[in-house]
């Protein structure tokens, strides 16, 4: 047992808290203490990490701990994490402690809601530490199903379909994901000896070409279904609209980035010379997530469908980025999941608080919102300039990694597609600044607006932990980016 697996007892612990108490007000006592803890002991990891780090460990992995769990499979318990598994630690947290208070005014089903809200993060939590792919499927699992739950009975709208159409979706990735993790575990010990699902066991041995070509498209589309793949994410602007807003904040911000993280931790840094070959089909599919996802955002007129787009864009950025195999762009493939994360998870919940006051999603019911709410009004413009990349917020380090990352490229292809992409910057600076025109400027299109509340003290404090973590990485990138870059060197090593 060490600090790591806390991280997994401790939403199983609020849990147990949650259910021994009697009223509504206690379970949201218990679940924003059993999460603010959690934000703590996230915290002590990243700053554990960081000493380790400058006292000399040069472990490609560090705080391990491993047991037997299934023998006869060689399946272990192994956990430990590396500047990256840090940074998606740190960024859940956040999230999460966010959704919380985000989710203080819910009205029914109090503790089955924060329940199955906190399971859905255990499964996160434990999917960033494990290094079994056995045991880093499960938490996958775990983190999907209580979407299906959170959408179908605390949605709105069509909610019975959108989830239903989420969870087949994201299934159907997990069945190609376990053919893939399969594949991978039965050629893991090509020169015999013990299977293993292992992955730093399985990374020290080269499993044949044959096989990779087999099974890495299997892993990357397994995975790249959370991610938003093109064309197999249909399922997200739909789940989005459906969701509440902390499920919102918790889908968008934390669990599309299983997608991307699993990208390359699993497929690429396991099946190099497939991802090699194979990367030229798949930066056209995320080329075309990209700007697609900016083009469908720019036609919206729900806030929520707006923003479901545009997730499906930057999320694209990340797969993109990441199959441009240098160290430049793959930095700003993580740093892009973290700034969207953050950014993105502050645009759900502040949808959600207008929302709450208006009763309306749609864009042009509302106008001249920042004369009444103002607090709200800031915080969107701040989510918004974030979105389009403006310098001094996180949005434009994780780009301007990423497309100086992919224009390194040498080859012809890489580079146009480069250029392609770099549209989409032009196309959410329009739908951007379009939406907080019509939002908040201008004059107030219903009277009934005048006698709007703005945020409360609950709702402050959600909203200021995000905008704190935008800011943070905006002005002072260079820690983040140092972490990550001296994690990427085992897997751009083995890549190249």
């Amino acid at each position: 047992m060490n600090i790591l697996s806390w991280l997994v007892i401790i939403p199983l612990l609020t849990i147990t808290g949650i259910l021994l108490v009697k009223d509504a007000r206690q379970t949201k006592i218990v679940s924003a203490i059993g999460m603010g803890i959690q934000l703590i002991v996230a915290f002590v990891i990243v700053f554990m990490y960081i000493s380790l780090r400058k006292s000399g460990n040069t472990d490609e992995m560090v705080l391990m701990s491993s047991f037997e769990w299934f023998k006869s499979l060689n399946i272990y318990y192994t956990v430990g994490v590396d500047g990256i598994s840090v940074a998606m630690i740190a960024l859940t947290a956040v999230v999460v402690f966010a959704g919380i208070f985000a989710s203080w005014e819910m009205e029914d089903l109090k503790k089955e809601f924060f329940i199955s809200l906190i399971l859905l993060a255990t499964g996160v939590f434990g999917f960033f530490i494990s290094l079994d792919l056995f045991t880093m499927f499960l938490f996958y699992e775990v983190a999907v199903i209580p979407m299906y739950i959170l959408i179908g009975i605390w949605g709105s709208g069509p909610k019975e379909y959108s989830a239903m159409k989420l969870t087949l979706m994201l299934m159907g990735g997990s069945a190609l994901l376990m053919v893939g993790l399969f594949g991978i575990y039965f050629n893991s010990a090509p020169d015999g000896g013990e299977l293993t699902f292992n992955i730093l066991e399985i990374s020290k041995i080269t499993i044949p070409i044959e096989a990779q070509r087999w099974f890495f498209p299997f892993t990357f589309v397994g995975f790249g279904v959370l991610g938003a793949l093109f064309p197999l994410h249909t399922w997200s602007p739909d789940g989005h609209s459906s969701a509440p807003t902390a499920v919102s904040m918790l889908h968008a911000g934390v669990l599309m980035k299983l997608g991307g993280y699993g990208a390359f931790r699993v497929a690429m840094f396991l099946m190099p010379e497939a991802a090699s070959e194979m990367a030229w089909i798949f930066i056209i599919l995320t080329t075309i997530s990209v700007v697609y996802g900016a083009f469908g955002a720019i036609v919206q007129k729900d806030l929520k469908y707006i923003n479901a787009y545009s997730s499906v864009s930057h999320c694209g950025m990340v797969l993109f980025a990441v199959l441009m195999m240098n160290r430049t762009a793959m930095t700003g493939a993580v740093i892009q999941m973290i700034s969207h994360g953050l950014m993105t998870a502050l645009f759900f919940a502040l949808i959600g608080m207008i929302y709450g006051r208006t009763h309306t999603r749609m864009i042009n019911e509302m106008g001249g919102l920042m004369k009444v709410i103002p607090f709200l009004g800031v915080a969107y413009v701040i989510a918004g300039l974030a979105s389009l990349g403006l310098p001094g917020l996180s949005g434009f380090v994780a780009e301007m990694n990423i497309f100086f990352g992919a224009f390194e490229h040498p080859d012809t292809f890489h580079r146009v597609a480069t250029i392609i992409a770099i549209s989409s910057i032009v196309i959410t600076a329009v739908y951007i600044l379009r939406v907080v025109a019509i939002l908040l400027l201008g004059p107030i299109r219903d009277n009934h607006y005048i006698s709007l509340g703005d945020a409360k003290w609950y709702e402050k404090l959600s909203l200021l932990t995000l905008i704190a973590g935008i800011v943070y990485i905006g002005i002072a990138p260079l820690g983040l980016s140092n972490i990550i870059r001296e994690s990427l060197l085992p897997i751009i090593d083995k890549i190249l």
